[in-house]
């Protein structure tokens, strides 16, 4: 094979394997729903009219897009946290405790904090952010430091956070004569306002501010690109000058911010109290949201909405189907197992396409 020929493959080969992290995704999920329309025959229902339901109750009505667009708030809040870790390499398991931590924050300053509604609505928010932050930074610093595995740490960071939450809303943040444990209402003047003409609270807008900020964060500034180097080479970025340890701490405190927005915006924009079950698994969800979304806060947003209309629609797909809800989870679960295979299947790719031009490139 001349050079030429060498050349015109390689080309070829590149353009295919580059289409990959676009499509594995869709494939992924369709694969997940093809598979789910085969779990809800097996249920003895019809999956057109299953998915029929889903999807039009979850996006096409007034109150179930209005509840879609509040179950993705703190989906696209904390899968932004788990994808700014993912850039540079850490892999943050803890946004479920993170986000019982930015609740915490926040109520604490919406029950005990008096000032004016343009001083409170803000503080609030930073004080869910800080909570969230300084418990992302515990995992960072111990990652940074003294090089204890991010994983775990993380995950078992949540199971103090969530106990830690129980024990005050069934203590001193309880309300007295509360039939179940949960916080007195916060004051008005650190909840979220309701946009004019929906049902939605304005914890969507903020997560797309973010989002926003967070696009220009990674792309086009210094910081993100040292955030992106210290997670494809941490050893060649150390001898370039930047500091890993800095990077691991600060992505890891950023990403526990986002996650404590999350759960903010749940107590101030639908839950007005701190309940015992802040989340039902939305840390858990933003994992594969941000693993499904390659690297994109594009992909986050549009996973963090399709994972939001499945949460939403579930109810109405099981009144009008008769399908359990357990499938909705299944579907999530399958989506995941297809990402991860096409993330095997890409780099294996990836291998095959290096050893081809390694043997098909003459020498001179």
């Amino acid at each position: 094979m001349n050079r030429t020929d060498t050349e015109s493959t390689e080309e070829v080969v590149r353009e295919r394997v580059s289409v990959l992290p676009i499509l594995s995704p869709l494939v992924a999920i369709a694969s997940a729903l093809i598979v789910g329309a085969l779990l809800i025959m097996l249920a003895g229902a019809n999956p057109v009219v299953a998915y029929t339901a889903l999807f039009q109750e979850s996006l096409f009505t007034y109150f179930g897009f209005g509840n879609t667009l509040t179950r993705m708030t703190p989906l696209l809040l904390t899968s932004l946290g788990v994808l700014v870790a993912l850039r540079a390499g850490q892999f943050n398991i803890g946004g479920e405790g993170q986000i019982y931590l930015g609740a915490l924050g926040s109520a604490m300053v919406g029950l005990y904090v008096h000032v004016p509604a343009v001083i409170h609505l803000p503080l609030a928010l930073f004080a869910g952010f800080v909570f969230g932050a300084l418990w992302g930074l515990i995992p960072g610093y111990l990652k940074a430091v003294r090089g204890v595995n991010e994983v775990i740490t993380t995950l078992l960071l949540n199971y103090i956070a969530v106990n830690l939450v129980s024990y005050l809303v069934q203590n001193p943040l309880q309300e007295p004569g509360a039939p179940s444990p949960y916080s007195p209402l916060i004051a008005q003047s650190a909840r979220l306002p309701t946009i004019p003409g929906s049902i939605v609270h304005g914890g969507i807008l903020l997560g797309l501010i973010v989002a926003a900020i967070l696009w220009v964060l990674l792309v086009l500034t210094p910081v993100g690109y040292q955030i992106a180097a210290v997670g494809f080479n941490p050893i060649a970025s150390r001898y370039g000058g930047i500091s890993v340890e800095r990077t691991i701490v600060l992505v890891m405190g950023l990403a526990g911010g986002l996650a404590g927005l999350a759960g903010a915006t749940e107590v101030m924009g639908l839950k007005y109290r701190l309940f015992e079950s802040v989340s039902p698994g939305y840390g858990f969800d933003a994992i594969a949201i941000a693993f499904l979304s390659r690297g994109s806060v594009l992909g986050v947003f549009l996973n963090s909405l399709f994972f939001a209309a499945l949460r939403s629609g579930a109810n109405i797909m099981q009144r009008s189907a008769g399908v359990p809800i357990t499938v909705i989870y299944a579907i999530q679960g399958l989506t995941v197992l297809f990402i991860a295979i096409s993330l095997a299947v890409e780099s294996r790719l990836v291998a095959s396409r290096k050893g081809a031009f390694a043997k098909g490139v003459p020498e001179g």
